[in-house]
């Protein structure tokens, strides 16, 4: 098949283009090693690219910071089979307010408003750990503000299948595959501003089924698809703090350890038909830029 991997940062986004071009690369090679055609955007208007490229493809990915993912995967929709989230759901995930909403209704733990004292104030659609911050400063314009929690910052990669059929969410199909549950490592500087710094892969945790069992029924209530993170703080609770519906830097450790290929996952999940479980040999050390080191 031929296959377009549409990642934005690389030539758009210098600041998040290292952890775009570790991701790419994983991507890019598991495909190519498929045994599949794989066709990246040029450097020019990046919507502009997709319908260009888009219509020769068997299929394609959209990976794009959380604001702009459902506009551009929108336009691959138009054009090629998404192998990725849905464009609807990814709207949703980039709205943190809604997200934290909907699984709310769920009764899905999630950090609870705070308007005083000391609080995490976070951009509404923002993109990892950038302009996420601990402050008792109310929020700006665009931001929000949730209860600190203190616990363990963890994480758990997903691919969600698709359903086939009439079915429009995730309830009554093939359920998730868990790849991998992942510790993350946040750095704080002296005015509170988180910085992501990546993580460790795979890890095992006492309450690991309790973690794994609310990734899961998160991205079942948002409808999610394709590879997806979810990350958590593990305090009395297990709180969700942000949903991902994209590829995440994760997939540099998991790729390093994971004996089965992600591109055939990915495809495979896009007819409903993920594996089960996933095989993981070792475990790994991974830095924001997609450096990779065995433990």
């Amino acid at each position: 098949m031929k296959v377009l991997l549409a990642e934005y940062t690389v030539a758009h986004d210098p600041a998040l283009a290292p952890e775009g071009a570790a991701m790419l690369a994983v991507l890019h090679t598991s495909f190519e090693r498929c045994g599949h055609e794989v066709v990246i955007p040029g450097t020019g208007d990046f919507g502009a690219e997709i319908s260009r490229l888009a219509p020769a493809c068997d299929c394609g990915l959209v990976i794009a910071p959380d604001h702009l993912l459902a506009k551009y995967t929108m336009v691959l929709e138009q054009y090629t089979d998404n192998i990725g989230c849905g464009s609807m759901s990814a709207a949703i995930c980039a709205n943190k307010i809604k997200t934290a909403g909907v699984l709310r209704r769920h009764d899905i733990p999630v950090p609870g408003d705070a308007a005083a004292g000391l609080r995490v104030v976070k951009p509404i659609a923002g993109c990892g750990a950038l302009g996420v911050r601990l402050t008792d400063e109310p929020a700006g314009n665009d931001e929000f503000s949730q209860q600190y929690i203190e616990g363990e910052h963890l994480s758990v990669s997903l691919i969600c299948n698709r359903i086939v059929g009439e079915a429009c969410l995730n309830f009554s199909g093939k359920p998730p595959v868990v790849l991998a549950l992942n510790r993350q490592f946040l750095s704080r500087d002296n005015d509170g501003k988180f910085r992501y710094e990546g993580g460790e892969t795979p890890i095992d945790h006492p309450r690991e089924r309790e973690i794994k069992k609310v990734a899961t029924n998160t991205v079942n209530v948002l409808g999610c698809q394709g590879y997806c993170g979810v990350d958590v703080v593990v305090g009395d609770r297990i709180y969700v703090v942000d949903v991902n519906p994209r590829i995440t830097t994760s997939i540099v450790g998991i790729a390093a350890c994971m004996q089965e290929e992600i591109a055939d996952i990915l495809i495979a999940a896009s007819h409903g038909d993920a594996p089960a479980a996933v095989h993981l040999s070792g475990r790994v050390r991974f830095n924001a830029k997609g450096k990779v080191s065995r433990l």
